[in-house]
């Protein structure tokens, strides 16, 4: 399973690279906003894609096809890893099938049901971003979504798109999400930091930091007992 980081934060994405694993990246509207002082929001994809080679996915914001269709030319020319973000909707649908004819790669974001996965794959998405997260905060299970949307593309190979666990809020939606067979999970560099974690892991290496410092305590000590008196 591939990881993307969901950020706008060039710091973040730095450090997700240098984890050895970066495989691409989210943004959207919200965590542009978060970024103060992060600029033109063209010229900070085209700064993330210096960083990865892997899929950057830039959200439009015009709710119709023609606004849609212009910021996504737009993007797609920043760099050939740039995936333009599509939000579901009638609108949507439509600007993701002529981007599809123009050889131009989508996410369709804002995924909330098998049916809307299904109409985006049929229209030609690339990726598919159902949102967990926000449907757990809403007493409905997320990962019952994905778990849909993997078998349905399952039983129909010709639907090329890949599934994107987007809104994951903590590192069991990442591994329920890989246990289903989802192509990408997206997450904030918070997650990915709390998988490297695990109390046992600190404890033995302090445990193993302990015995190493006190085996070299002991082999001094016996090395100046052994040394000859003149």
């Amino acid at each position: 399973m591939k990881f993307f980081i969901d950020t706008a934060s060039v710091a973040e994405i730095r450090e997700a690279e240098a984890l050895g694993v970066l495989d691409g990246v989210t943004t959207n509207p919200s965590l542009y906003a978060k970024e103060k002082g992060a600029g033109d929001y063209s010229k900070l994809i085209a700064e993330i894609c210096t960083i990865t080679d892997g899929p950057v996915s830039a959200e439009v914001t015009s709710p119709d096809l023609d606004g849609m269709l212009r910021e996504g030319r737009a993007f797609a020319k920043i760099a050939k890893n740039v995936y333009v973000k599509v939000p579901m909707s009638l609108e949507g649908l439509k600007a993701i099938r002529q981007f599809k004819k123009e050889g131009i790669r989508t996410n369709c974001t804002l995924i909330f049901s098998a049916g809307q996965a299904l109409l985006a794959a049929k229209a030609g998405a690339s990726l598919l971003s159902p949102f967990v997260g926000r449907l757990d905060d809403i007493s409905t299970d997320g990962m019952n979504l994905v778990e849909e949307i993997v078998t349905i593309l399952g039983n129909y190979p010709d639907l090329e798109s890949e599934v994107l666990v987007a809104s994951v809020r903590h590192p069991m939606h990442v591994i329920q999400s890989a246990l289903m067979g989802a192509d990408i999970a997206t997450m904030p560099l918070k997650v990915i930091q709390q998988l490297a974690q695990h109390p046992l892991t600190d404890s033995g290496i302090q445990k193993f930091t302990e015995d190493w410092n006190k085996a070299q305590a002991a082999n001094a000590a016996a090395a100046v007992e052994k040394k000859p008196t003149a």
